[in-house]
C-alpha cells in the first residue's frame, strides 16, 4: 500500500548494520504496511494474520507489535497511507491542467491508472475495505469527503453555489461503478471507463448534453 521505495531498503541486513534507528523502524513500518495490503488481497480481511503479514514483511512478530496494536491498526494504516498516495496523484493531474474538462479528465485517469497499476490492491482499497470494520469505513468516508472537496474546489468559480452534497453524489457513483467493474472483470482494464465515469462527472456537475460531448460517448 505505502511504497517502500523511496530510501529504504526492503530487507535490511542481519546483525550490526550500523543503520540509524529511525531509518530501520521507517524500513520495518513501510514494509508492514505493503505486507498487510499484499495479504489481504491474497487471502482477504477475515482471514489475513499477523502470521500472514510478518511474513511477508520479513519481520518478527515483536517488531510488528512495536508497530502496531493489532491487524486493524496495521490495515488502517495502510489504507490511510495508499489514501494520502492517491489524493497526491489526483492533485498533481489537476494541477497540470487548465480548462476544467481537461482537468477532470486527467483526475479521473490518474485515479483508474493508479487503481490500474496495483490490481490486487484496488481489491483491498475499495472492497476488503468494507469487511475492516465501522473504523475502515469511517476513514474511507473521509477519503470520499476528501475526494468530493477537492472535485469542489475546482469548480467552485463556475458553480459557486453548488451545495457539497452534489459532489458527494459524483465520488459515490464512481464508487459504485468502479466497484462493480473490480469485482466483474477484474483492476487491470479500469483505465477502459474513463468516458463513463468523464460522463458522471460532467452530467452531474454540467448537465447531460455537455457530457455526452465531452465523454464522446
Amino acid at each position: 500500500m505505502e511504497s517502500t521505495s523511496q530510501d529504504f531498503p526492503r530487507r535490511l541486513p542481519r546483525g550490526t548494520h550500523g543503520l540509524d534507528r529511525d531509518v530501520v523502524e521507517a524500513s520495518q513500518r513501510a514494509r508492514l504496511l505493503e505486507a498487510v495490503g499484499r495479504a489481504v488481497a491474497e487471502r482477504g480481511y477475515a482471514a489475513a494474520t499477523i502470521d500472514d503479514v510478518v511474513r511477508r514483511a520479513g519481520v518478527s512478530k515483536k517488531t510488528f507489535y512495536e508497530h502496531f496494536a493489532d491487524k486493524e491498526e496495521c490495515f488502517l494504516a495502510a489504507y490511510e497511507a495508499a489514501g494520502e498516495q492517491l489524493l497526491e496523484r489526483v492533485r498533481e493531474a489537476h494541477a497540470n491542467q487548465d480548462d476544467w474538462l481537461e482537468r477532470t479528465r486527467a483526475q479521473i485517469s490518474a485515479y483508474l491508472r493508479w487503481l490500474a497499476a496495483e490490481p490486487a490492491l484496488a481489491r483491498v482499497f475499495l472492497i476488503e475495505v468494507a469487511a475492516a470494520g465501522p473504523q475502515a469505513l469511517e476513514r474511507r468516508e473521509r477519503l470520499r469527503d476528501r475526494y468530493a472537496e477537492l472535485i469542489r474546489e475546482r469548480r467552485r468559480e463556475a458553480q459557486p453555489r453548488l451545495p457539497i452534497e452534489v459532489f458527494h453524489a459524483v465520488v459515490a457513483a464512481v464508487d459504485d461503478v468502479v466497484v462493480r467493474h473490480i469485482r466483474e472483470h477484474g483492476a487491470a482494464e479500469l483505465p477502459a471507463l474513463e468516458p463513463v465515469l468523464l460522463y458522471l462527472h460532467v452530467a452531474l456537475l454540467a448537465g447531460p448534453r455537455v457530457a455526452a460531448e465531452s465523454a464522446e460517448l
